[in-house]
């Protein structure tokens, strides 16, 4: 990979046909990070002359995410508002002057319905037409070639192997394969970061490039992050979307970062922690892997479990909020939040672990190992619990004399309370729990518990 240019300028082309997905955001990542690294200058470029696919609010959903991760663009353009000004059309027209394209007035095929075309040599590419589609002229028996910077290897295609593609359709819209080209040579973009899907087009956007003229863009392919169901990440099986990572499953933006850093590119030290700032600091072209990443939800919910954990409780108690469906209040929502820290993975779990604060707890029979035994701690406790101050240090010290004073072993007596007070063996640290419940609600779970047992 070569750096040999007056600055670095990569770019993220999205198209605005719905929600950003993962593949999109790293490569974004990617493309932010190596600008960054080397002092140059990341720009963002909705592609959005595929009309019928567009959709209105996909420029604002694609600029809410990239500023969510902290990935501020230098310059900022929209193609169909480029395409007033003539420049696809002039680009398409200086290719058909030069002999590298042609018009076309074939009959578009609907590719869905009839199939994709197997003719390379389009049937109208000497006819002297002067008006219609434009249509690239690719050269027989040639070969094109590139050095790819993430792959690490030259890549080659004999022409007699690439179609005459589309460029600029007879509505006067033009295709990726111009559009894209001509706003790279524009735009002086150095580096192409993309996803392996687009290697199949290379030859095209080579001799698209080589035709216009300028300076060619190294390109880099990344490689395809696989399901853990099996073969590539997939929009129509898996979750994908990043905005539902952030919104319905409780991922912080932060540590999904961090994740997404990772599917492809690997540090020289085995470091699994990384700010965007520190991705930035660390960043080699180098440490982009050329096997496929696989998405490991493990990993992504040990990640955001450690950025959890780095949150202050009155941090995380804001974040929890929009998960809260059930009926605590703010003031209990707080009170809670340090007792289930440790346990959180996601924000989305928060919900599950406190679901003992807002329902009374159903107890299974099975629950009570021992229920003669459990009985008489239930029983004696609940006098001393009537009269304790309801704080935490005389919570604490009652519970305490009152175990050692009858000689009870301290685990089978917190466990007879837990499941008093929540109906699990598995809960938040109990005393702290009845502190958020409030004495009558924890005083009346002990009693239901007392009357289970009878």
């Amino acid at each position: 990979m070569s750096y040999n240019h007056p600055m670095l300028r990569t770019r993220f082309a999205p198209s605005p046909t719905g929600l950003l997905h993962i593949g999109n955001l790293r490569t974004a990542i990617y493309a932010y990070v190596m600008a960054k690294h080397s002092a140059g200058q990341f720009i963002l470029r909705i592609e959005d002359t595929d009309r019928e696919r567009n959709k209105q609010e996909g420029v604002d959903d694609i600029k809410k995410v990239l500023t969510l991760f902290r990935l501020n663009w230098d310059e900022f353009y929209i193609q169909s508002e480029r395409k007033t000004s003539g420049i696809y059309q002039q680009a398409a027209e200086k290719l058909v002057t030069d002999g590298h394209a042609f018009y076309c007035q074939c009959q578009a095929k609907n590719a869905k319905e009839e199939g994709f075309s197997s003719t390379l040599r389009d049937p109208c590419r000497d006819s002297g037409f002067k008006s219609g589609a434009i249509k690239l002229r690719v050269p027989d028996h040639q070969q094109v070639s590139y050095h790819d910077f993430v792959l690490g290897k030259q890549v080659a295609w004999n022409t007699d192997t690439v179609y005459d593609a589309t460029l600029l359709k007879s509505d006067g819209f033009p295709t990726y394969h111009l559009a894209a080209m001509t706003d790279d040579l524009g735009m002086n973009i150095t580096h192409i970061l993309r996803g392996h899907d687009w290697m199949p087009s290379t030859p095209i956007h080579l001799l698209v490039f080589d035709y216009l003229g300028g300076t060619r863009p190294e390109i880099g392919h990344l490689t395809d992050i696989q399901s853990p169901n099996g073969g590539k990440l997939s929009k129509r099986r898996d979750s994908v979307f990043v905005e539902n990572f952030i919104n319905q499953d409780g991922y912080l933006p932060e540590a999904l970062l961090n994740f997404v850093i990772l599917l492809g590119w690997a540090p020289k030290d085995n470091r699994e922690l990384f700010t965007l700032d520190e991705f930035i600091n660390a960043f080699d072209p180098k440490g982009f892997q050329k096997s496929n990443p696989l998405f490991e939800y493990k990993k992504l919910n040990w990640l955001n479990g450690q950025y959890i954990r780095q949150k202050t409780d009155t941090e995380l108690a804001q974040l929890v909020k929009p998960f809260v469906k059930t009926g605590l209040t703010d003031t209990q929502v707080t009170q809670i939040v340090p007792l289930v820290k440790d346990r959180l993975t996601k924000l989305s779990d928060f919900n599950g672990l406190t679901s003992c604060f807002v329902n009374p707890p159903v107890y299974d029979p099975s629950l009570w190992v021992k229920p003669a035994e459990s009985r008489l701690h239930l029983s004696s406790v609940l006098p001393i619990l009537e009269s304790s101050s309801w704080d935490l240090p005389n919570l604490q010290s009652n519970l305490s004399n009152l175990i050692s004073q009858n000689t009870w072993k301290v685990g089978d007596f917190y466990m007879s309370l837990r499941i008093a007070i929540c109906g699990s063996k598995s809960t938040p640290p109990i005393t702290e729990t009845m502190l958020a419940l409030g004495k009558e609600e924890s005083l009346k779970r002990i009693k239901s518990a007392i009357g289970s047992l009878s």
